[in-house]
């Protein structure tokens, strides 16, 4: 038998706003994050049917990949210090 435990949290007004802040990062860096994965859905995939024989293809960027977005955090904390604030595997959990 499993169990588990519920806590609520109860934060003060500070606690608060910096959950609200971390929030707000996070979110601004998951769309980005996301936004990059359909723009190279979006340029990489091929259309059969309206794609002439004599076209020439571009060569395709490299997928982002969830490890190579995770690397991608370590220069993210060094362009933008106030993502240093939020904690490494928060950051880690968010781009999944």
């Amino acid at each position: 038998m499993i169990i588990s435990y519920q806590y609520r949290l109860k934060p003060n007004y500070e606690q608060r706003c910096r959950l609200n802040s971390w929030l707000e990062k996070l979110r601004c860096q998951y769309n980005y994050l996301l936004a990059d994965r359909f723009d190279w859905w979006e340029n990489n995939r091929n259309y059969v049917n309206s794609c002439p024989l004599v076209c020439s293809i571009a060569e395709p960027r490299e997928q982002p990949e969830y490890y190579k977005q995770k690397r991608s955090l370590v220069q993210l904390k060094q362009e933008r210090p106030w993502y240093k604030d939020i904690h490494a595997h928060v950051l880690q959990d968010m781009v999944k």
